[in-house]
């Protein structure tokens, strides 16, 4: 660990935004292991959930999805939970936590983070480096076939445009930013043009200049 530019303790935070489908939690896996570091993926939500008390299940429908406008308004209002009817938590309140849980865990030491818009939560930490992956549709529909979340091109094909929208709404909605606009990160990649090995080693590459 060193010291950036302006005094502060230096350690590289990495962290990947991707489309569904495009390897993003494969490769950030093959990062964390190679470089000896946490990762960190749908479990921030887990997390969130218990340290609030909650089961995490709850969250799961939550899970980089902008929240209803008018399901906020209802729960500000009158502290209803909608389709869950177990807390008055609502989409805004789990940001700032998840956020909260985020900023703590980039903190403590080197670690990779995948999506929950950690580039725009991190973006002044000295260490972090930002990357997002994307692929055409035909590579992430066959990806998506073969880890088994759909049963054929068009199912799967379907079900990555859906993932994206609730992506981009959800980063957008709670950042201001454009999700997977280059300029919003350090290094945009096309994962059906490189191996994930190759993928990570750039990554890596990327983080250890990074720090130098």
């Amino acid at each position: 660990m060193s010291e950036s530019n302006n005094g502060s303790r230096f350690h590289p935070v990495i962290v990947i935004g991707r489309q569904f489908g495009s390897g993003g939690r494969r490769i950030g896996r093959l990062v964390a292991e190679e470089l000896g570091i946490p990762y960190y993926d749908k479990e921030l939500l887990s997390e969130a959930a218990s340290r609030l008390g909650f089961a995490p299940e709850i969250f799961a429908a939550a899970d980089e999805k902008r929240p209803s406008p008018f399901s906020s308004l209802l729960q500000g209002m009158y502290g209803i939970a909608d389709n869950f009817h177990t807390t008055s938590m609502c989409g805004e309140e789990l940001y700032h936590e998840q956020s909260r849980i985020i900023r703590g865990i980039c903190e403590e030491g080197p670690c990779v983070v995948v999506g929950r818009t950690a580039d725009y939560i991190m973006r002044d930490h000295p260490g972090l480096l930002s990357i997002f992956l994307h692929a055409p549709i035909e590579s992430r529909a066959r990806l998506i076939i073969s880890r088994g979340d759909a049963a054929d091109l068009q199912h799967a094909s379907d079900l990555a445009r859906k993932r994206d929208r609730d992506r981009e709404n959800y980063y957008n909605y709670f950042t201001g930013g454009r999700w997977g606009h280059a300029s919003n990160y350090h290094l945009t990649l096309d994962a059906s043009a490189l191996s994930d090995r190759l993928i990570a080693d750039i990554i890596i590459m990327a983080a250890r200049n990074k720090g130098a």
